[in-house]
């Protein structure tokens, strides 16, 4: 019995189409990225362990991937951690590798491992592929393709300006209008926390904080009754969800309340630093959100996160932030870092839906030469060469097979241009053209192709 052709839940096989439009956008990314400066680098799909875990809190470790032990280190595996359910230690005693979660914990390695051939600071991009062991559904994969900047060596908030500058930029190369990158900082979400008695509780705080689109004020007040915070405590947190006007005035009333938490005025100041760099936005828009506070525990200052247009349901389309001691794991200290990612899966999907792609991208070819026989293709076989080398992208249909076929074969390759080269078009010493979007024909000497096609 014929084995069934599938593949991994969360994974996805791309069709040439659809593998255009990717490469599209990571153009237009690793374009934007270069503009700014960054360095393209690379690193394995797995990494050890030990380099993963425990810079993701405990769901990062919960949807790693580990990679099984192989030979005879397979022999190490630790049955007695399984008969007791100590199932972390089982893990680790048949799995010393794991497939890399992120590219931000990895290039902290790279930059520990490589410390005495880069020079500082260091901007790098990466756009390669990353696992997590998430429930799959509408733009969430269990293998997806991250495209991230990351500086190190500077705590300047000038690069912060510019990381969102650059999302910007991306958003504007294609002509993605409508996105808002929502901003905050990881200081004044620990002086809230202080502010509310809670200062060892801030991680319950800000897992419930990120809730409030989803489950509204009185969800939020809920969840916090429920992890221990008194109404007192609610009551002074109450007047942050009423902030209003523009950035500055938000921050100017968080300030206010806020004037007891040296932590949370600091991060004010810096945000609005941040600002005083940032050039009017093109195309997004720019929001200060109190409720930001990003998952991933190694975010320490300023945090970032892109809402998509409203017109597409989708989750975010990039984020990121400063990470001022990532390194220090690794054992570099006082090594700062910043970065941003965008999800290209998740941009792909929003582009369709706003039917943003260049039409050309469908295109595969720009002519497909129709077989009529070896002797009249062994005629034009020279003049291939020479065409394509001035870019004219050529597919010749291999064998004589009925028209209908053949043309059917250039519809479904959405080729612009077929070519007929028969009897008449030998002894004429033309080549005849028909165009697929009106259907009008036109002939073209020989010689004369590759002067006059590109003016089709």
């Amino acid at each position: 019995m014929a084995q069934k052709a599938s593949i991994p839940k969360g994974t996805r096989d791309f069709l040439p189409a659809e593998v255009a439009k990717r490469s599209y956008v990571t153009d237009v990314i690793r374009t934007q990225f270069e503009r700014y400066g960054f360095l393209p680098i690379q690193t394995p799909a797995m990494e050890k362990s030990s380099t993963l875990k425990g810079k993701y809190g405990d769901e990062g470790d919960r949807l790693m991937f580990n990679i099984l032990n192989s030979g005879e280190k397979v022999k190490k595996a630790d049955f007695n951690a399984l008969e007791k359910n100590a199932l972390g230690k089982f893990t680790s005693s048949i799995s010393d590798k794991a497939l890399r979660y992120d590219l931000t914990v990895p290039f902290a390695r790279f930059v520990v491992q490589h410390q005495n051939e880069i020079a500082f600071p260091f901007k790098r991009y990466q756009i390669q592929s990353v696992w997590r062991a998430d429930r799959p559904q509408r733009g969430r994969f269990q293998e997806f393709t991250q495209c991230d900047a990351d500086i190190v060596g500077s705590v300047s908030p000038l690069l912060e300006a510019e990381c969102m500058q650059l999302f910007d930029d991306v958003f504007n190369a294609l002509s993605l209008e409508g996105a808002t990158i929502r901003i905050n900082h990881r200081a004044i979400l620990a002086g809230i926390a202080n502010y509310l008695d809670a200062p060892d509780r801030i991680v319950d705080f800000t897992v419930a904080l990120d809730k409030l689109d989803k489950i509204g004020t009185e969800g939020v007040f809920a969840e916090l009754r429920n992890k221990g915070f008194d109404d007192a405590a609610l009551n002074r947190l109450s007047p942050m969800f009423e902030l209003s006007g523009d950035i500055i005035s938000q921050l100017d009333q968080l300030e206010e309340i806020l004037a007891s938490q040296p932590n949370a005025l600091e991060g004010i100041a810096h945000l609005r630093q941040t600002l005083s760099f940032l050039s009017p936005l093109k195309v997004s828009q720019l929001a200060f959100d109190l409720t930001l506070a990003r998952g991933l525990n190694y975010y320490t200052g300023i945090i970032f996160e892109i809402a998509p247009p409203s017109a597409v349901a989708i989750g975010s389309l990039g984020a990121g932030g400063r990470y001022d001691d990532l390194t220090a794991v690794f054992g570099l200290l006082d090594m700062h870092g910043l970065g941003i990612s965008f999800g290209l899966d998740r941009l792909c999907i929003v582009l369709e839906e706003l039917n943003l792609f260049p039409h050309t991208l469908e295109q595969a070819v720009d002519i497909v030469v129709l077989h009529f026989g070896d002797s009249y293709i062994q005629d034009l076989i020279p003049y291939f060469a020479k065409w394509r080398d001035i870019g004219i992208r050529i597919n010749c249909y291999p064998l004589a097979h009925k028209l209908k076929k053949q043309m059917q074969f250039a519809n479904q390759t959405q080729a612009p241009w077929v070519m007929f080269y028969g009897n008449d078009e030998q002894q004429k010493g033309i080549v005849s053209l028909k165009n697929m979007h009106d259907g009008t024909n036109s002939e073209i000497k020989l010689e004369d192709f590759s002067k006059k096609f590109v003016k089709h």
